[in-house]
């Protein structure tokens, strides 16, 4: 899939100060975008192309350990169900679970209400490919939408979290990360240039994710050491880590049946 190729730094620059964006009051236009990733829908978009070979230079992967590393960038994609409905980025697989498989959009809270209607007895996520979203704003929604019904999320092995698609991922009322799935942050950058670091912690631009984070159960100083995490990294670049990692930075549940060295569920 070439989605899983990493694009450099420099073509990815000039490919996005090429790109038109239309921010809307209030939202904020974000970094990586994909090569083939054509039209977006008007407003902020945060999208995260897929990884290729490790290149610990370029990552900030180093401080998970060796083993981790080992597993996470020896797991091949998990595989796109065809699903038995499809609404949006979102595939349905059975009466109670359902996929997300691409980017999130300004419509897709309204497509999730869709597919939660039609199916109302979901209650598990897999998230399989997620790059990130073009709608941040929608995006957070959606996150809100998941935690109300009590949903539950899920990255099997070779899933992949980028981005804005981490939010999603929090948003679950139990969030499992299976060993050799892979996760994706880094700051954001706005239509004027500015970066998280830019504007006044207690800003609207800061406060919205720090104010989203505790809703999906961090507590402050949890909510305000994750944000500093991924705004430590610069737009243009990305973090890539494992499940071992992120559940040092958020609580993360396991699986029934799971060994318990199967995820380390340590707090930084």
């Amino acid at each position: 899939m070439d989605m899983r190729a990493l694009l450099s730094v420099f073509a990815l620059a000039a490919l996005v100060s090429a790109l038109p964006v239309r921010a809307e009051e209030g939202r904020i236009s974000y970094e990586l975008v994909e090569a083939d990733a054509g039209d977006f829908a008007p407003g902020a978009d945060r999208l995260q192309p897929g990884r290729a070979e490790p290149s610990y230079a370029e990552s900030s992967y180093v401080e998970s350990s060796y083993a981790e590393q080992a597993a996470f960038w020896q797991s091949a994609p998990a595989s796109v169900p065809r699903g038995i409905a499809s609404y949006g980025p979102f595939r349905v697989i059975d009466a109670a679970h359902a996929a997300l498989v691409d980017a999130t959009d300004s419509r897709s809270p309204e497509q999730f209400a869709a597919l939660l209607r039609d199916f109302p007895d979901v209650s598990e996520l897999e998230m399989i490919e997620c790059p990130g979203t073009e709608d941040d704003l929608a995006n957070l929604r959606l996150g809100r939408m998941i935690r109300a019904r009590g949903i539950v999320t899920h990255v099997p092995a070779g899933g992949s979290v980028r981005s804005g698609a981490v939010e999603l991922f929090l948003a679950g009322r139990l969030r499992y990360a299976d060993p050799g799935s892979e996760f994706a942050v880094h700051a954001w950058l706005d239509d004027t240039g500015r970066t998280p670091r830019d504007y006044a912690p207690n800003a609207p631009e800061n406060r919205r994710y720090l104010d989203y984070y505790q809703q999906m159960g961090m507590d402050a100083a949890q909510a305000r050491a994750f944000y500093a995490m991924t705004n430590a990294i610069p737009f243009e670049s990305a973090r890539w880590f494992g499940a071992e990692e992120m559940a040092r930075w958020v609580s993360l549940d396991r699986m029934p049946g799971w060994p318990k060295t199967r995820v380390t569920l340590s707090q930084r």
